[in-house]
């Protein structure tokens, strides 16, 4: 799968994992969306994000999950 709007600066954020063109990172979008922040909510306070943008940004955390996951040993096999 690709994250064309997925981009890593050492110079922003120290490298996290940012959505292009801004300052807002992976893990915020995580965030407000645990804390029950609807996508509509969060276009509301960030209007340079879109909704493709949002789904983009949750597709590349759960991919960096699952390979997280796949590198993990497996405990009691």
């Amino acid at each position: 799968m690709s994250f064309p709007h997925i981009v890593r600066n050492a110079a922003i954020l120290g490298g996290k994992p940012i959505i292009a063109g801004t300052r807002i990172s992976v893990d915020f979008i995580l965030e407000l969306m645990a804390a029950g922040r609807a996508i509509s909510d969060i276009l509301e306070g960030y209007p340079s994000l879109t909704e493709d943008l949002i789904r983009e940004a949750l597709a590349f955390a759960a991919t960096e999950i699952r390979q997280e996951d796949m590198e993990l040993s497996v405990v009691g096999a």
